[in-house]
């Protein structure tokens, strides 16, 4: 148990870190917390366990309940989340419908790096499909194009904020035997046809870095309701080992030592026992204690995002400013938990996005690019990327790269923030 001198002294440390954000800036993102947080953490850290413990068992748990799922499997950053599900659909337990080198997996090149790496990485073909201009999210029509032989599965994200349409894109795998790995990275909390996003899928990935709805430093998490690609996931993230037991935890099965696998003399302990070619990715328990604190703040988190994500709208309407860009805007079955306010450039305005980002930036209202854009245009990919496919001509994709950007909507903004990033955009219009 913490002292009350040292929950004082934690205290004193929250309150400097609110006031280090200057009153003039609109900063791209940031932690929202308190002094829970700080508790739990050094509850673990006092624990000296350190590895994956009970914080991480708490966490797996509740999220699982909170979002309806069977499994959840923790792992250190989204990125590794998305590299353990493509790699976990690689093992040869899943007989024909394992992916195997050369297949195809049907993703878009206007996103994120990390979701389509680990398709080339496992020696498989990313096929890029274009979005709608609307949305952000996969053209439908351009989706049922890419479809080939050799397609089997699609892998693709929930752009910022929205759900890309659900329905079609299952409806697309159910006739075709794909399987759907749906990164929720930017999505946590928004739901299609009344039902949360991660209902539709065969694996679904999650963020908790400090710019998503809640943190945990830097670490994701993997959902799926398949008992058998939890355990091949596992797996992959464990070390690679064949065994199921948790760090801590020795011959749950009561057969630890009467194993015969492989080439391997009898008995060989099998907490020891490799199987496949894997990482090791886990979480330390400290991570875990973080997020068990922010899930308390994280139903209000939502609203605040969603408050301002409609106050903006409101207020580019109401100053004109939608007389020059194209405003974010969902399906009409997604209601949105949203993460990030997206802007394009309408066609045959006088100023270019670099001029706008730049007066932006120069005056503390920080802004981001849609990650990656067109990912085929990076030297990553130009210098290292052979096999691929493209449907048409990704003309969405490069307008958006051309055009786009985006501005906040986290939890630690206010209206009064908000007005200022209004008032800037005024200011530049004016100005040209």
């Amino acid at each position: 148990m913490l002292t009350p001198d040292f929950k004082k002294y934690i205290t004193k440390i929250v309150e400097l870190q609110k006031a280090k954000i200057a009153s003039d800036t609109v900063p791209v993102s940031g932690k929202v917390f308190d002094e829970k947080e700080l508790e739990y953490a050094i509850e673990s850290i006092l624990d000296c366990h350190w590895t994956e413990w009970r914080f991480n068992t708490k966490f797996e748990e509740k999220l699982a309940n909170f979002i309806w799922v069977k499994n959840i499997i923790t792992t250190n950053s989204w990125s590794s989340a998305n590299l353990l599900a493509i790699t976990a659909l690689t093992a040869k337990e899943l007989k024909e419908r394992q992916l195997k080198k050369w297949d195809e997996v049907i993703t878009v090149a206007c996103w994120f790096p990390t979701t389509i790496n680990p398709i080339i990485q496992n020696n498989l073909v990313p096929v890029f499909v274009d979005v709608d201009l609307d949305t952000y999210e996969i053209c439908i029509t351009e989706l049922k194009k890419a479809l080939s032989p050799k397609t089997k599965a699609i892998m693709i994200a929930h752009t910022l904020w929205n759900a890309f349409n659900i329905s079609e894109v299952q409806k697309i795998c159910k006739e075709n035997n794909l399987w759907l790995i749906e990164d929720n990275c930017d999505a946590l909390w928004t739901k299609y046809d009344w039902k949360f996003t991660w209902t539709f899928w065969d694996i679904s990935t999650f963020s908790f870095y400090p710019a998503h709805h809640i943190t945990m430093w830097e670490w994701g998490a993997l959902a799926t309701d398949n008992n058998w690609l939890k355990k091949i996931i596992k797996s992959y993230r464990d070390w690679w080992r064949d065994c199921w037991c948790a760090t801590w935890e020795d011959n749950n099965c009561n057969n630890r030592f009467n194993w015969q696998l492989w080439d391997l003399p009898k008995w060989f302990d099998h907490k020891y026992t490799y199987s496949r070619i894997g990482y090791n990715l886990k979480i330390t328990d400290i991570q875990a204690a973080i997020w068990l604190a922010q899930l308390e703040k994280l139903e209000n988190f939502i609203a605040i995002r969603k408050n301002n994500f409609k106050y903006l709208i409101e207020k580019f309407k109401e100053n004109w400013l939608d007389k020059y860009f194209l405003l974010p805007k969902s399906y009409k079955k997604v209601d949105a938990s949203w993460f990030g306010f997206i802007l394009t450039l309408k066609e045959n305005v006088w100023f270019s996005r670099e001029d706008l980002t730049i007066f932006l930036n120069k005056n503390k209202i920080w802004t981001r690019l849609l990650f990656a854009w067109n990912y085929l245009k990076h030297p990553a990919f130009i210098d290292y990327v052979e096999e691929y496919r493209v449907i048409w001509d990704l003309k969405n994709t490069d307008y958006i790269m051309n055009n786009s950007f985006w501005i906040w909507l986290y939890q630690g903004l206010n209206e009064e923030k908000l007005d200022l990033m209004i008032l800037k955009f005024k200011e530049f219009l004016d100005e040209k």
